[in-house]
């Protein structure tokens, strides 16, 4: 693994808004200045061994994940989760009924010198997805077209969604987004999900979370045109689902509208289960030693907030690392996790995300910052396998 300079192509940013990359949050320099949130002007070299060391660590994080949510449900360990009582039966029939699942995002520390460590899962509303899977193949493939890429993103969920499809109570799946994301990445990634499930033979239907409608004398969601809503897939965190009144007719009419992500999914992308994962694999080479609401035998140390995203609320306690952010998370309890500061190439420090489309790593993207915290001032970095 080496990070390599490059000049960007000088038509890059027209080629890049063609592909869809259109949302337009900059990244960040370490002197502060603005960097553009797609930098081509680097990019990552693995080797085929380390890419096949990776794809094979991922596929056992996700099956240790199943077996910890097996183990949350059977336990009933809702309450270290800072999950609302009212929806723990819900969860629970929802993993033994297993709703389907389609994708998710492991962020990974990684240098090439030995395990990849997990650092948490996106498993609910992993984004970086079109870069990952789209932007930085077209890449490639026009500046090293020789090469290889870790990348079969689009192909698997393609292919996921015709496996789901099946699962699901009709042919129609609607995609939903928050309007209220200023950004417009939330849209982006759930247009371009969108487009593989109808790749895949799925009718779509495209709209705002804040548009979908009630009606109360069938008890039933429905869209914009009135029609019922039988499957959704939304880019909106079930921690924020469920603490709304639209939360309490989402939970209690599962599964008359199934909701991809599914519900027990919010026990996975809660940094709580790094914890879990530690007391059932305790030692294991893809895990950091981490711990519920309190440092345990830790001296260097993350605390992380259990819902927290974006890199918000994360406190560092290490010789020389001292490092705290700001952010409205927290409430809810927090893990410490053991300090194990991502490797620094030329001054910046990337953090690998690893995709998994049903139960298969699908390829890679690398999210680089110039400080010891991935928050919302990375940048996304392409890579490359030399032939």
């Amino acid at each position: 693994m080496r990070r390599e300079r490059r000049a960007a192509r000088p038509d890059w940013r027209a080629k890049t808004e063609s592909q869809g990359l259109v949302f337009g949050t900059p990244a960040r320099y370490g002197t502060g200045g603005q960097r553009p949130y797609w930098d081509e002007s680097v990019h990552y070299v693995f080797e085929m061994d380390e890419i096949l060391s990776l794809e094979a660590d991922v596929e056992l994080l996700h099956s240790m994940c199943l077996a910890a949510v097996d183990n949350i449900v059977l336990t009933e360990r809702y309450r270290d989760f800072g999950l609302p009582e009212w929806i723990w039966p819900h969860v629970a029939e929802s993993w033994k009924r297993r709703d389907p699942h389609v994708y998710g995002r492991f962020d990974l520390r990684y240098d090439g010198n030995g395990p990849a460590r997990l650092l948490e899962y996106n498993a609910d509303t992993p984004t970086s997805l079109l870069e990952a899977a789209v932007v930085q193949w077209y890449w490639k493939t026009e500046v090293f077209p020789d090469d290889d890429q870790w990348n079969s993103i689009h192909e698997k969920l393609v292919e996921r969604w015709g496996e789901v499809k099946d699962l699901l109570p009709t042919n129609e799946v609607h995609f939903t987004w928050s309007g209220s994301d200023p950004t417009g990445e939330d849209h982006l990634t759930t247009a371009y999900l969108q487009e593989t499930a109808a790749e895949a033979g799925l009718d779509t239907v495209g709209l705002a979370i804040e548009d979908i409608g009630w009606d109360s004398l069938l008890e039933r969601f429905v869209d914009l045109a009135e029609s019922p809503m039988a499957t959704v897939c939304k880019l909106y965190p079930w921690e924020w689902v469920v603490t709304e009144e639209f939360g309490t007719r989402v939970v209690e009419s599962l599964p008359g509208t199934l909701w991809v992500e599914p519900l027990w999914k919010t026990l996975l992308s809660n940094k709580a289960i790094l914890a879990v994962l530690w007391e059932m694999y305790p030692g294991h080479p893809n895990l950091l030693p981490a711990f519920l609401d309190e440092p345990g035998l830790l001296t260097e140390y993350v605390r992380k907030p259990k819902l927290g995203r974006e890199g918000a609320n994360v406190q560092i306690v290490a010789t020389g690392y001292e490092t705290q952010t700001g952010g409205v998370y927290g409430a809810e309890g927090y893990v410490y996790q053991a300090f194990d500061p991502l490797p620094e190439f030329d001054g910046y420090r990337p953090a690998l995300g690893a995709w998994i489309i049903g139960d298969q790593s699908g390829g890679l993207g690398i999210r680089e910052t110039a400080g010891l915290v991935t928050d919302d001032g990375a940048a996304f970095i392409p890579h490359r396998i030399p032939q």
